[in-house]
């Protein structure tokens, strides 16, 4: 087998982000399983850094076993970049001379570029995510022998005529969910001829006190639990105004719990019955799971949401938002919890969630299920194996 480079903006074990996650532990799965894996990356810190800015130095270095070549960037005009952005962020409109200042003054690095072109012959090169200068130039240096793992979300980067091209230049798109790749070929029409479904892996095997992180954190009433970053993308201005609205109109003693990066509000953060505990350790996020009385998930663009899936493990349904459809339609295929469209929506399955104990450990059982029999690691690597075997290359 050829080696297999996973080809990423920034890596490494410290970096929050879905799809960086996603790369690194794939990654790493993989080695593990005996692949010749390698990742290909920049010298950019991370997603909130300066993409212009080299922050680690070139070469190769070996992290948690994979070894990880680093490229530098080149210079960009980030003022010309960031008014594109910002329309894409507002859903406006841009010209096909703008798209091509997004896809010029992204992230990019033309010696990672050149060393893909150099070597095409002698990888499967995997991209991940779609949206970004070293997806875009990468798969342009070897087209027709790429994979890619799109983690597409329902937005205005998907419809950009830049991103429709490149997408014709993959052999393979590689899915991690079924919500997502039916988004694709929606639009995308020939997707479906390149469409792997792989999912995501989860860790499965973790141990989680409930009681310790209650004890811990000073938590005692039933809480509702948000882990992931806080920020508008994540909807969790949402999440903190519907609570806000249901602690007006329930007499109930219920907590928010938020864990994660990123900050709410002054105001918010010393609200009664809302405590941001910040950023915790990998195992206090275990703990935090099993304390919890519903995970909420308000996040309207995830393409697979492993906090979901690692509050399954742990036993504790699930509140999702409805018009998020890879996360609403976990909850159907695995009838592990339920989801809203609106507050009153929001207010009703809280009632109903917090005052029927034995639903939500049913819930929680089913989740957990689900989890067990789609997303274990031993069933992503395979499908993996099967696939990377199965690739022919002119």
């Amino acid at each position: 087998m050829r080696r297999i480079a996973f080809v990423i903006p920034w890596y490494g074990p410290d970096i929050l982000g879905g799809a960086e996650a996603e790369a690194r532990r794939t990654a790493e799965r993989l080695c593990q399983a005996g692949l010749p894996v390698e990742v290909l990356t920049t010298c950019v810190r991370d997603l909130r850094a300066d993409w212009g800015l080299n922050y680690h130095r070139p070469g190769v270095v070996e992290i948690n076993g994979v070894m990880v070549r680093r490229f530098p960037v080149r210079k960009r005009d980030r003022a010309a970049f960031d008014a594109v952005n910002w329309k894409l962020m507002h859903n406006q409109p841009v010209t096909p001379a703008e798209e091509q200042i997004f896809v010029h003054e992204n992230v990019c690095s033309p010696a990672l570029v050149d060393y893909i072109g150099k070597h095409q012959d002698e990888y499967i090169f995997i991209f991940i995510p779609y949206m970004f200068g070293t997806t875009y130039w990468g798969i342009a240096a070897c087209k027709g022998k790429a994979l890619l793992i799109p983690c597409l979300h329902d937005e205005s980067y998907a419809r950009m005529g830049v991103f429709r091209q490149m997408f014709t230049w993959v052999q393979r798109l590689i899915f991690l969910s079924p919500a997502e790749m039916e988004l694709a070929c929606s639009l995308y029409p020939w997707v479906d001829e390149v469409a792997v479904l792989i999912g995501g892996g989860v860790d499965t095997d973790f141990t989680a006190d409930g009681e310790a992180f209650r004890h811990t954190y000073g938590v005692t009433a039933p809480f509702i639990l948000y882990a992931g970053r806080k920020d508008h993308g994540k909807n969790v201005d949402l999440l903190v105004d519907y609570f806000r609205r249901y602690q007006a109109h329930r007499s109930n003693a219920v907590e928010l719990v938020l864990i994660g990066g990123g900050a709410l509000p002054v105001e918010v953060n010393h609200h009664a019955g809302i405590k941001d505990l910040g950023f915790v350790p990998l195992q206090e996020k275990y703990n935090a799971y099993a304390a919890a009385t519903i995970l909420c998930q308000p996040s309207l663009k995830e393409s697979f949401s492993l906090v979901l899936m690692e509050a399954w493990i742990a036993g504790t349904p699930a509140l999702v938002h409805a018009g998020c459809a890879v996360t609403r339609e976990h909850c159907q295929r695995s009838n592990g919890g339920l989801y809203f469209a609106d507050y009153s929506e929001f207010e009703a399955c809280l009632d109903l969630l917090l005052s029927h104990p034995a639903l939500r450990a049913a819930l929680g059982a089913n989740g957990r299920r689900y989890v067990m029999e789609n997303y274990r690691w031993d069933i992503i690597v395979e499908r993996y194996c099967r696939l990377l075997n199965g690739m022919r290359f002119r």
